[in-house]
């Protein structure tokens, strides 16, 4: 497994980075209304095509196909296993030969209403102990998120038990003072 995870979404040339990818990803970042999303979505396949070459020796621009959840995977290697998330101030990209899944979320003011809604009364525990419960919320949510982007489900109903219904899934998080990463594998 292989993580890429850059900060420098405004230290390239957007016009270029656009004419360097696949019409499939162009077409799908120029959706995105503002330059943030745009930019974003550039660096995280930019990134997929930076660990492509390195691990795999694939030179050319990967086109995604989706599943039912839209999960994307990328057409002619079933063999590659990957997933991309981004926030305000970073992007992710995992690469693996097995299901992967990653998340990134910036560190933003713990909402009560927010955690219970999402957290069991355990991770709702952990979170009002811990020393920055800013901090320890974004932890959890990032494994949720991660797990359920392996499972290729997306965010479902099953937020609270998630991680209890999967015991099996291991976790690798990063955190910064701006953002918290979670690689669930």
């Amino acid at each position: 497994m292989k993580i890429y995870v850059s900060e420098h979404i405004w230290d390239f040339d957007l016009r270029e980075a656009l004419e360097e990818i696949s019409a499939q990803r162009r077409e799908q970042a120029l959706r995105f209304k503002y330059e943030l999303g745009q930019r974003q979505n550039v660096l995280a396949y930019q990134l997929l095509k930076q660990g492509l070459r390195e691990g795999y020796g694939i030179t050319e621009n990967p086109l995604f196909e989706y599943n039912e959840h839209g999960k994307p995977a990328i057409v002619g290697h079933p063999e590659i296993c990957f997933n991309l998330s981004h926030c305000k101030e970073a992007v992710a990209c995992v690469i693996s030969d097995t299901p992967v899944g990653v998340d990134v979320e910036s560190v933003r003011s713990y909402k009560d209403g927010l955690a219970h809604y999402t957290m069991n009364d355990e991770e709702l525990q952990v979170i009002q102990a811990a020393p920055n419960p800013d901090v320890a919320f974004i932890r959890l949510w990032t494994m949720k998120e991660a797990a359920l982007k392996l499972i290729g489900t997306g965010i479902s109903d099953d937020l609270k038990t998630v991680l209890q219904l999967n015991p099996h899934l291991h976790f690798t998080t990063h955190e910064t003072s701006t953002y918290v990463y979670t690689v669930c594998e």
